[in-house]
């Protein structure tokens, strides 16, 4: 019962030891070890701590300073009236004569309380040899690894404070006024991280002391009947006692450091010294502080000002060409990078790889950078496969639950299996460059997947920077106590992936979201401005759209509208940039964004809010500027209705084959337009249909088409090119059944998942051969087409697989009909149904050898038309 009882005590020393002043029931105070009973130690004009002591001048009453960190005990030093942080003084009358006498008594002290311990760890470790003599036996007390645990790190302790005791005791022996010790002092306090790994594998050791105690009666016997001798009035300890005694031996010396220092004159060689062994000292026992207290959000720095985290977040680090996921700090005066670990024993912690003080922190340009590292990517059709790999997962997951026999064991394999796709978009999505410097090092990269997320690392860090920054460099120790606050301190807790969200959680908007920008006013002098609009998307935010730019104005009024495809988004974000035209900045890097961002700022996409019919109207305010939008959302399931034309003139919800009949053409006249007008000035243009195109436009383009205007050909002239690629795609969603049709659609399906090659071109082509004519032609003449803007993707970024992404669910979705037969209900489901056959369907045809109708047709008479 002892055994067990004392080896969980020591987990309540931290939390308990600077409140109650106690640890384990006794007075904390190392007093009664270093000074003889009749020492009167509150003599010769020093009376010590009390309360009248503790009145400042003005009568208020000066209490130990308590830094109110989520790993910080409380600082042993008074705060000035000033409210800052002091360290202790020697009082006057104590810098010579008596006070060197008080000093040394103090060492003393000390000394014969190292003496004793030392002498308990040595007894402590007696039986571990024999353990491990007799654990490669038949018959062990302990296995190998159990003494491993169990006795962890005490052999490194014994170590230090053994070679310390040596160092100092012949100092002591031979004291005089020139006598120095400080350095030995700070010495031992930097080798205080052993007792860190020592606490982090204590609860194991616990556990483990437990279990053998229980299991071998030979372990328990040995572990209550061993002594350690103690001084003459106090008891002698047990293992466990000494056990605890390490934890303790961390609170003694802060307090010892404190008193040494009242005694030591400020122009000592030791002051310095001494001073800093106690603030690292007392960070290092903050560190292993059990109370986590929300408030606390410091430790303190090399000049005793509090260090606090200010922002942190899981940025992606290009290292030796390779993308590694780290967590970032950033502290007031120093940036840190760490990456996550498991312990031997199980536990998480961070690992520095490395920081850069803030005064010696740059940001990097590429005219400053020799050249850019080579940066391991993924080609964008893998990127889209893991989204639509994800979305068909997050489906399975919703069928799992809503199954009345559906088992934990299921949902938790496919929440593991999508925390790895997730996990591994998350790394390899972003490719926005954000690169730092150190002046007396290295630069380092990283990737972000939005110019928001970059702007306000930046801006936090410039912020901190107007400071008077003093560069500084950590012991190890330090490092180690810094890295080991991390935990405790981050306010982001885990990768943002919809694995890591509780059900609860809101799953996000699905669907469109319509968006009017109107204008911005508050620009003090007048600049080419635009904007550009951000949602988040499989836990990271993405641009959506662009307005065009409003050239020399102070007050831009775009009015225009986008439609913006919403997949699990809560969130928009909108960004007002002013537009560089020097043409030395542009084309340095495919991905570098050298606009200045004039004003930045978010809002929540709340689901009743935007839901309703009709135009929300917001305000976003950004350093000074407002930016006027409306917004509306129509969910999928209502936006991938195919609804008929009522009307019989028009093309737009028209029957492909009344129209081309109409026309007395092969293929759409719309279609050819817009194609045409495509490869003649948009085949260059980056993200051609994937970026957005004005609402407004594409709805002028659309009523043009359906009343036939004379004017078309200027219309489509003057229009933005994403505009007239939205009209395409526009046209092809609203056809009243897909262009590949109803009919065929489940065998597509059937046909994109056969294995055998063969089998497969044999059942592909004879489903191209069965469609109608003017289905069959315009697929054909946009399959061409979609390969032509293909081949410029080095400069387009549309690779054949982003442009299946595009068109594969707006060709093959079916109509509203063939959607209530599968008896789908949530958007979510509708968007992950079928979406990766759909997009692997048309990728299919767009890495086929050029396809011909004629062939085709000649093929017929060899094949049956029924499908």
């Amino acid at each position: 019962r002892h055994h067990r009882t004392g080896w969980r005590t020591v987990t309540r020393v931290f939390t308990n030891v600077m409140e109650d002043g106690e640890v384990f029931g006794k007075p904390l105070s190392y007093t009664p070890l270093f000074f003889p009973p009749d020492f009167n130690y509150n003599t010769d004009g020093y009376e010590g701590d009390t309360a009248e002591d503790r009145k400042s001048q003005d009568g208020s009453e000066t209490m130990p300073f308590i830094d109110e960190s989520p790993t910080m005990s409380p600082h042993l030093c008074a705060r000035g009236q000033d409210g800052e942080a002091v360290s202790p003084t020697p009082p006057e009358g104590l810098l010579s004569g008596k006070g060197l006498e008080m000093k040394k008594l103090v060492l003393s002290g000390f000394l014969a309380s190292e003496e004793i311990y030392i002498n308990q760890l040595e007894a402590l470790l007696l039986p571990v040899k024999p353990f491990k003599a007799t654990a490669t036996t038949s018959k062990p007390v302990l296995t190998m690894e159990q003494i491993e645990t169990i006795f962890f790190m005490i052999q490194d302790i014994f170590v230090i404070h053994k070679e310390f005791y040596d160092a100092i005791s012949p100092n002591i022996q031979q004291w005089d006024e020139k006598v120095t010790v400080g350095h030995l002092f700070q010495k031992l306090a930097s080798q205080l991280g052993v007792y860190k790994a020592f606490v982090d594998n204590y609860k194991v050791a616990v556990e483990t002391a437990e279990k053998c105690s229980l299991a071998n009666s030979q372990f328990q016997k040995i572990s209550e009947n061993l002594k350690v001798k103690g001084p003459k009035e106090s008891k002698d300890c047990t293992t466990t006692a000494t056990m605890e005694g390490k934890t303790q031996v961390c609170c003694l010396f802060v307090l010892f450091f404190q008193d040494l220092l009242k005694h030591t004159p400020k122009d000592h060689p030791d002051f310095p010294l001494l001073q800093d062994a106690l603030r690292i000292s007392q960070n290092f026992l903050s560190s292993i502080n059990e109370e986590i207290d929300p408030r606390r959000t410091a430790v303190t720095t090399p000049k005793g000002e509090v260090r606090q985290l200010v922002k942190d977040g899981f940025l992606v680090e290009v290292s030796e060409g390779t993308r590694k996921l780290r967590h970032v700090f950033l502290f007031t005066d120093l940036l840190l990078c760490a990456k996550m670990k498991k312990t031997a024993v199980g536990h998480q912690q961070y690992e520095c790889k490395w920081y850069i003080p803030l005064a010696d922190l740059s940001f990097q340009t590429l005219d400053d950078s020799d050249s850019l590292p080579h940066i391991q990517t993924l080609p964008e059709h893998e990127i889209e496969e893991m989204k639509i790999k994800i979305s068909s997962i997050k489906s399975e997951i919703q069928k799992e639950k809503k199954a009345q026999k559906s088992q934990s064991r299921n949902v938790d394999r496919l929440r593991k299996k999508m925390n790895e796709q997730e996990s591994c978009l998350l790394l390899h999505s972003p490719t926005i460059p954000f690169r730092i410097h150190n002046k007396h090092g290295k630069s380092y990269l990283f990737l972000l997947s939005s110019d928001y997320e970059r702007s306000e690392w930046r801006e936090s860090i410039q912020k901190l920077q107007k400071k008077d920054l003093q560069a500084c460099v950590l012991s190890s120790v330090e490092l180690q106590v810094l890295t080991g606050s991390c935990f405790k301190l981050r306010t982001v807790h885990n990768i943002p992936v919809t694995s890591n969200k509780d059900d609860e959680e809101s799953p996000g908007l699905y669907g469109f979201l319509h968006v009017i920008v109107h204008k911005a006013t508050g620009f003090k002098e007048s600049a080419n401005l635009y904007c550009t609009l951000e949602v988040d998307s499989f836990g990271y935010f993405v641009s959506k759209a662009i307005t065009r730019v409003f050239r020399d104005t102070t007050e831009p009024q775009w009015n225009e509208e986008f439609e913006i495809e919403l997949e699990g988004s809560q969130c928009l974000r909108i960004l007002c940039y002013e537009k560089c035209y020097d043409k030395s900045k542009l084309n340095k890097d495919d991905n570098e964004i050298v606009d200045k961002i004039m004003g930045k700022g978010q809002v929540q996409l709340d689901p009743q809010t935007v839901q309703s019919k009709n135009w929300h109207m917001d305000v976003i305010e950004m350093n000074g500027i407002k930016v006027e939008f409306s917004m509306k959302f129509t969910s999928r399931d209502l936006s991938l209705k195919r609804t008929p034309s009522k009307k019989q003139s028009g093309v737009f919800g028209v029957k492909i084959s009344v129209v081309t009949k109409r026309e007395r053409s092969k293929v759409p006249y719309i279609v050819r337009q817009c194609i045409e007008e495509v490869e003649k000035r948009g085949i260059d243009e980056v993200g051609i249909y994937r970026i957005s195109g004005v609402a407004t436009d594409i709805q002028a383009l659309k009523a043009a088409f359906d009343a036939n205007t004379k004017d078309i050909l200027m219309m489509l002239s003057d229009m933005d090119i994403n505009a007239i690629a939205g009209t395409l795609k526009l046209y092809f969603r609203e056809l009243p059944e897909p262009l590949l049709t109803d009919r065929l659609y489940p065998a597509f399906m059937e046909g994109i998942a056969l294995s055998d090659p063969a089998a497969k071109e044999n059942c592909m082509m004879h489903l191209l051969r069965s469609l109608p004519d003017p289905n069959l032609i315009t697929f054909l003449t946009l399959l061409e087409h979609l390969k032509r803007v293909a081949e410029k993707e080095p400069v387009n970024k549309m690779s054949l697989h982003n442009l299946a992404t595009v068109f594969g669910p707006t060709l093959l979705r079916p109509s509203e009909s063939e959607i209530s037969k599968a008896h789908i209900t949530l958007a979510s489901d509708i968007w992950s149904h079928d979406v990766m056959a759909q997009v692997q369907v048309l990728l299919y045809y767009l890495q086929h050898p050029p396809i011909s109708f004629a062939e085709l047709k000649k093929n017929t008479l060899y094949f049956s038309t029924d499908v």
